[in-house]
């Protein structure tokens, strides 16, 4: 995508999308949480309608998507694709010179850390994303899941993943008390509404969400649990750098 100008060079799309101040932060702010509206104008201290004027410039680019909250209809999440701003940022490079074509980093090898995923019912999207973040880091990261109201692993969720080489037949559901008092690198609410009543962790751990809409609550069946492994699949690649990347403590 590029914007075209009478007499210039066309400008590259993630450029015009990206480059105002209020665009670069709401991108900064998604690239590490899935947030609401009302989220992002208190980070940004800004006013909604201004927020969500750049929203729409974001989601015109096809830089960020929206889900409507199944905690509250009335809210919306807002999402980063990092996919599409890796491609886009590519072709950026290559714009302004061959030589500046940038290309993606290799696969996370050496990393470690413990990340703990949340949802509601502990019976799909929390299991597919320990056994991902477990399996993508050959058991380096200790990956661990619960709900607030745990239910029984749901069938389609382990035939998914046994797709895929992983085995979910022997994961239980577990209750988020369960750790209270460990610590984490990462707490990550997959769902909604286990968002609202996340307890504190020691350490603080900077809490992160990923709003993915439950599997099982369509009519979609088996197909709806394909796409959620693949957004995790996705999700958990960006987050094996950024536990890289993440500051070491000091010894």
């Amino acid at each position: 995508m590029t914007t075209e100008m009478p007499g210039t060079v066309a400008v590259p799309g993630f450029v015009a999308a990206a480059g105002h101040p209020v665009r670069w932060r709401l991108l900064s702010e998604l690239a590490r949480s899935d947030r609401a509206v009302h989220e992002l104008t208190a980070v940004l201290g800004q006013p909604q309608n201004l927020v969500s004027y750049h929203l729409g410039k974001l989601r015109m680019a096809a830089l960020v998507t929206a889900r409507r909250s199944s905690a509250d209809g009335r809210d919306t999440y807002y999402s980063l694709d990092l996919e599409r701003c890796g491609d886009l940022l590519s072709g950026t490079g290559a714009a302004l010179h061959p030589g500046l074509r940038l290309t993606r980093p290799a696969p996370v090898l050496a990393v470690t850390g413990r990340v703990l995923f949340l949802c509601t019912g502990n019976s799909s999207r929390s299991q597919m994303a320990e056994a991902l973040l477990r399996h993508r880091s050959a058991g380096a990261v200790h990956a661990f899941s619960a709900g607030s109201a745990p239910k029984p692993v749901h069938p389609s969720a382990v035939s998914t993943m046994a797709a895929r080489g992983i085995d979910l037949a022997g994961a239980r559901p577990k209750h988020l008390g369960e750790f209270t008092g460990q610590h984490f690198d990462y707490v990550i609410t997959l769902c909604d509404r286990v968002k609202e009543v996340c307890p504190g962790f020691p350490g603080h751990p900077r809490p992160v969400h990923w709003s993915i809409a439950d599997p099982a609550a369509g009519p979609d069946g088996p197909p709806a649990f394909e796409r959620t492994a693949d957004e995790l699949t996705q999700r958990i690649g960006f987050l094996l750098h950024t536990l890289t990347d993440r500051p070491k403590e000091a010894s």
